[in-house]
């Protein structure tokens, strides 16, 4: 009966490890409609009014299919959300810039992901 118990928290433990290191690649999402993290973006970026909008209602809507998403633990869904990001600001952006917005996503995900592991080894 105990080995039983003990498997059943170990199997529970690694689900919810496995879903909240999956978690952490969305985390940056919410980042960019934070207004210092947007301004900061706006002026890594160089965009113009316009652009800066239709970036503006892009994060919104980001954010809210997001946390729809995942408060489901819905992956395949988060994953449909950072393409729809992705898409979106690659028609806002021209090319140049698109690059440098997605060198951004990529090292942030890449760091939220380091710290997670991080986390850890140290517990």
């Amino acid at each position: 009966m105990k080995k039983i118990l003990v498997l059943l928290i170990v199997a529970l433990a690694t689900s919810t490890s496995s879903f909240a290191k999956n978690h952490v690649k969305y985390e940056m999402l919410y980042k960019l409609n934070n207004e210092n993290t947007f301004n900061s973006m706006v002026r890594l970026l160089r965009v113009n009014d316009n652009q800066k909008d239709q970036l503006e209602y892009v994060f919104f809507r980001t954010e809210k299919k997001l946390k729809k998403a995942l408060s489901k633990e819905d992956l395949v869904a988060a994953e449909k959300v950072l393409k729809y990001n992705l898409d979106n600001t690659k028609y806002v952006l021209t090319d140049e810039q698109f690059k440098k917005y997605e060198a951004v996503i990529n090292v942030s995900i890449y760091n939220n992901e380091i710290e997670m592991i991080a986390e850890n080894n140290v517990q």
